[in-house]
């Protein structure tokens, strides 16, 4: 049995990944207004974010969600 998830976005998608791609896109700026977390607003870097975001299901579940809506347009 194969084990994929063809209807699941995020199977496959890493934290750093998706945070990585949504900044490519968005940069930390908007990113920061979009999802009004501080790690996006004062002194943003990846790493900082991610910690974050590992640490906080609320925040990381914003980013999921914006990353699944901004997903047509990568």
């Amino acid at each position: 049995m194969e084990n994929t998830q063809p209807n699941n976005p995020l199977h496959g998608v890493t934290l750093q990944l998706m945070l990585e791609q949504l900044v490519a896109y968005y940069g930390f700026d908007t990113l920061g207004e979009l999802i009004k977390i501080r790690c996006f607003n004062h002194d943003p870097s990846i790493k900082s974010s991610l910690a974050f975001l590992r640490k906080t299901e609320w925040a990381r579940k914003q980013v999921e969600a914006l990353y699944i809506k901004t997903l047509p347009k990568f």
